[in-house]
């Protein structure tokens, strides 16, 4: 499931909600490229909100989250997000592109990439501090800080991706174009993952990860009356 993102036993508790459908009951599997892109972003800002979580218990016990929990949400980001989305389809097909036709959103493609090189930099440091059987307090303190500057530093990225980047990519391009490369990602996808529907098992995985942290209830994060 996913190339290096290697399964090790939950160290707590939480079984994955069995309500929720996996990915390919959720609809048709043909997707426009775009629409392919934005549901990459949403399993990425689930990464994110994993991250989140464990920042806000990590500063109040540095023993409350079992450090294969960040080790797996960072083989997934690096895996799926960082070698797969950011280096095969953005930076291959998408940025390109973009600066080709000197559009506006041209002026945000060195920023970007220059926050892919950065976000690589912090997934090798995160899964350099989570390979061990616990997560030191001096470790946390520093810990800390790197998950939360990574989600808040990719929460403004891909909302600027998605709103500004992408619109302006798939307007450079003819109907027929965006139909060819939306069968030329698939291609990517399956030659990258192999026998695994990528997205599909990210999304399993990400479901795994939530359910080790308790995250699976979406009704616990409703704001009260």
């Amino acid at each position: 499931l996913l190339v290096g993102c290697r399964n090790r036993s939950s160290q707590s508790g939480g079984a994955s909600n069995q309500n929720e459908p996996t990915a390919g009951e959720l609809g048709p599997a043909d997707v426009t490229a775009t629409e392919d892109l934005m549901r990459e972003h949403g399993v990425l800002r689930r990464a994110l909100f994993v991250y989140r979580e464990a920042a806000t218990r990590l500063r109040q016990d540095s023993n409350s989250v079992p450090p294969d929990v960040l080790e797996k949400t960072a083989q997934l980001f690096r895996v799926f997000g960082e070698d797969y989305h950011e280096k095969k389809l953005e930076e291959a097909y998408i940025f390109p592109l973009v600066k080709k036709f000197r559009n506006p959103a041209e002026a945000y493609v060195d920023v970007l990439l220059a926050q892919h090189v950065r976000g690589r930099e912090i997934t090798d440091y995160i899964m350099s501090v989570t390979k061990g059987d616990n997560i030191s307090s001096n470790a946390a303190t520093a810990l800390v800080p790197a998950l939360e500057s990574f989600a808040r530093m990719y929460d403004a990225h891909a909302a600027i991706e998605d709103t500004v980047v992408f619109p302006a990519w798939k307007t450079s391009l003819g109907e027929a174009e965006l139909e060819e490369l939306g069968a030329k990602f698939e291609e990517i996808e399956a030659d990258h993952f192999g026998d695994d529907d990528g997205f599909e098992a990210a999304v399993l995985r990400m479901q795994e990860i939530e359910a080790t942290m308790g995250l699976s209830d979406l009704t616990r994060f409703t704001v009260p009356a």
